[in-house]
C-alpha cells in the first residue's frame, strides 16, 4: 500500500494551525482587550480626563492589555478611582468581550474660594481642589472665609446653584464678619446686602420682586446698595 505523504503532511499542518489558533484564542481570552472604556455620568464638563483615569487603572502596568483578567481586583480599582480628589464615585467592570470599563461621577463644584489658597466648595459642602484640566463657572467667594467652617457659605452657595435666577446673576459671594454675606451681580454694579442665611428663601423672593420691578421701571442702575437684611422689606440706597 502506497503511503500518501502529501495527505499526511497536510493533516499535520492543519492540526498545527488549529492548535496555534486555539492556543492564541485561549490566551487572548484571559487578557484585557484594548484600552479602558471610560464613561462619565455628566459629560458636560471634565475635571479629570480619560487619560488620567486610564493611568489610575493601569498604575504600574505599561498598558491595560498587559493585565490578565484573573489579576484584576475590580473593588481595588474602584477604591483607587474614588480616592482621586476629582471623583465622587466610580464603578469598574469587565464587559463580556473582555474590555475594562469605568463609569465616573465627578465631584460638582458650586463655588470657588478666591484667596491665596484657592479651592472649590463642592455640592456636598466639602473643600475640593482646583482642576488642572478646566475651571468651573461658579461664583467666587471673597472675604473672611475659614476652610474649616464652610457650612454657612455652603448653604448660600448651594441655594444659588439650585436657583435659576441666582445662578444666572450672582458672580461673587462676599463673606463678612459674623457670617453675614454680600452678593455681586453679573450685569449690575449695586451690592446686595444679604445678611445671614436665616430666612434665605424670603430674602431671595424679595430680591426677585425688587429686580423685576426695577427692570420694569428701568431703575436698576440707579442704586448702590440693595439691603435684604430685613425680611419684610427691601431697603435701597441710591447712588
Amino acid at each position: 500500500m502506497k503511503i500518501n505523504w502529501n495527505l499526511i503532511k497536510g493533516i499535520i499542518i492543519a492540526s498545527v494551525v488549529i492548535f496555534l489558533y486555539a492556543f492564541s484564542a485561549n490566551r487572548n481570552a484571559t487578557r484585557i482587550i484594548g484600552n479602558p472604556d471610560v464613561k462619565y455620568h455628566d459629560e458636560a464638563h471634565y475635571f479629570i480626563t480619560r487619560t488620567m483615569v486610564n493611568k489610575l487603572l493601569i498604575q504600574n502596568n505599561d498598558s491595560v492589555t498587559n493585565i490578565r483578567k484573573d489579576q484584576l481586583d475590580l473593588d481595588v480599582l474602584e477604591e483607587r478611582l474614588r480616592a482621586n480628589e476629582m471623583i465622587q464615585d466610580a464603578e469598574v467592570y469587565l464587559t463580556v468581550s473582555g474590555t475594562l470599563g469605568a463609569k465616573i461621577k465627578q465631584r460638582t463644584p458650586i463655588a470657588r474660594i478666591a484667596n491665596k489658597d484657592s479651592f472649590y466648595i463642592d455640592s456636598d459642602g466639602k473643600a475640593m481642589p482646583l482642576s488642572k484640566v478646566s475651571a468651573a463657572r461658579v461664583p467666587f467667594v471673597e472675604g473672611k472665609v475659614d476652610k474649616k467652617a464652610l457650612k454657612n457659605v455652603y448653604v448660600l452657595a448651594k441655594y444659588i446653584a439650585e436657583d435659576d435666577f441666582l445662578k444666572k446673576n450672582v458672580i461673587t459671594i462676599v463673606q463678612n464678619e459674623h457670617n453675614t454675606f454680600d452678593l455681586k451681580l453679573r450685569t449690575n454694579d449695586f451690592i446686595v446686602q444679604f445678611g445671614n442665611i436665616e430666612n434665605i428663601e424670603k430674602k431671595v423672593n424679595n430680591l426677585k420682586a425688587f429686580y423685576k420691578k426695577a427692570v420694569k421701571d428701568k431703575t436698576l442702575n440707579d442704586y448702590a446698595k440693595v439691603d435684604l437684611k430685613f425680611t419684610n422689606q427691601v431697603v435701597c440706597t441710591k447712588k
